[in-house]
Formats: C-alpha cells, sequence, structure tokens
C-alpha cells in the first residue's frame, strides 16, 4: 500500500498548492463572501497538510502517531478516536449518561479523548453529590467501570450498594447487602441500557449533525432535556 499512498500524497499536495494560489487571490478580494471563504480555506488548508503529515509519518515512515495528535476529519476536526472492547474503532465522543429511578436522566457528561471508564467511575459519583447535595445510596454502573479501588472508594464515600454489571474478580458480598439487591440494581442498569437505545431511535442520539465541538455539546444536551420533557409529560398524563 505504500505506492499507492504515495501517490495520493502527491495529488493531496497539488490540491493544496491550487488551493493556496486561490487563497493568494481571493485575499485581494474585498467583497464580504471572498473574505469569509479566506477564513474556511485557510482552515482547510491547514487541516489538510496535518492529514498529509500524519499519513507520510504513518505510512512511508512507519512510524506510530499517537491518537491525540491525528486528524481523523477534516470537517469535524474535534473527533476523537474511540477504541471500543479492542474491538470496534468508532469515531466522535464518550457520553456518559446517569439516571435514576424516576426515568429522568440525572446528569451528562461529554469527555474528551478516550478515558477508560474505570477512571470515570468516581468523578461521576461525586458529581452527582456536587449536584443533590449527598451521595447516591446505591449505584448500578457498566462493567468497564468496576475494579477493586473504585468499589472501596465507592463505599467510603457512603455509598452502601454498588453493582458493577461484570464482577470482574468482584463478590456479590462485597458489592450488595444481598444477592436479591445486586439482582435489582442489575436489572435497574440494563433499563437505562433501553433508555439510551430509545435516545437513538427515538431522538437522534447516534448520530450529530450539528456541526463544531461547542454545537456537538448543545446537540447532546438539548436531546437529555428533550427526553427528559417527554418522561414529564408521560407521568402528567397517566
Amino acid at each position: 500500500m505504500v505506492g499507492p499512498y504515495k501517490d495520493l500524497l502527491r495529488v493531496a499536495l497539488l490540491v493544496v498548492d491550487d488551493a493556496e494560489r486561490a487563497l493568494g487571490a481571493l485575499e485581494s478580494c474585498v467583497d464580504r463572501d471572498a473574505r469569509l471563504l479566506v477564513g474556511a480555506l485557510q482552515d482547510n488548508i491547514e487541516m489538510a497538510l496535518g492529514v498529509v503529515d500524519q499519513t507520510a509519518r504513518r505510512v512511508v515512515q512507519n512510524e506510530r502517531v499517537p491518537s491525540d495528535e491525528k486528524i481523523v476529519s477534516i470537517f469535524e476536526p474535534h473527533t476523537d478516536i474511540i477504541r471500543k472492547d479492542r474491538r470496534d474503532t468508532l469515531y466522535g465522543h464518550k457520553v456518559f449518561l446517569t439516571g435514576g429511578a424516576s426515568g429522568l436522566i440525572l446528569d451528562c457528561t461529554i469527555e474528551a479523548g478516550n478515558p477508560a471508564d474505570a477512571t470515570l467511575a468516581l468523578p461521576m459519583l461525586e458529581r452527582q453529590k456536587a449536584l443533590y447535595g449527598r451521595p447516591p445510596r446505591q449505584a448500578a454502573l457498566d462493567g468497564g467501570f468496576a475494579s477493586k479501588d473504585n468499589l472501596s472508594a465507592a463505599k467510603s464515600r457512603g455509598i452502601k450498594d454498588v453493582c458493577f454489571a461484570k464482577k470482574r474478580g468482584l463478590t456479590v458480598e462485597r458489592m450488595c447487602r444481598s444477592q436479591w439487591v445486586y439482582d435489582r440494581l442489575r436489572r435497574f442498569r440494563a433499563g437505562v441500557e433501553s433508555v439510551i437505545s430509545w435516545l437513538k431511535r427515538a431522538l437522534g442520539f447516534d448520530r450529530c449533525p450539528w456541526k463544531g465541538r461547542r454545537s456537538f455539546g448543545s446537540y447532546v444536551w438539548l436531546t437529555v432535556v428533550a427526553a427528559n420533557l417527554k418522561v414529564l409529560a408521560r407521568a402528567a398524563t397517566q
């Protein structure tokens, strides 16, 4: 593949040369639309050169390019590379939702990069305490958050029952007061998964059509607000 990649890089640099010549012509224009094009073209030239550089390093020079240095989208440069279960590679941002027994979404965070779930368990629990003035009495988390340190830290903060969907060496007795409590919390977490599925199917949570990092955050939060309004409306009509 090195040969075809070199040909592709040559074509890309020719396109950049053409763009730079067009940029020089536009910079002498006083028309408002031309000035807008100057900014957009400058950004695209910079991004294209970044893609050429990382491709040459990775393919031609056989260099390992760190994920945080990679440009994976010229049109959405804020996009992160997300490795899921060491199998799939996805592009976007990690979004973490916290749900309550009411069915409402209580909190939402949008993470930068691809942090391990295990590193986020305590910050998310601390956010609940900051938002509501006390830690939750019980917590049910996905298996990726499971660790002995996270369990001990959660218990030390007054959380009586902590259920990880995958035990990862932890016993039910250490996590919860009984098997019955563990099973209830595990079913509750499965219910949160169904809420996420509903957000994707009914409210477009699977793909953000808005451009830019700030707009991405706005889209996510508006989806959360819309979901909560639907839950409240449903409760009011019952």
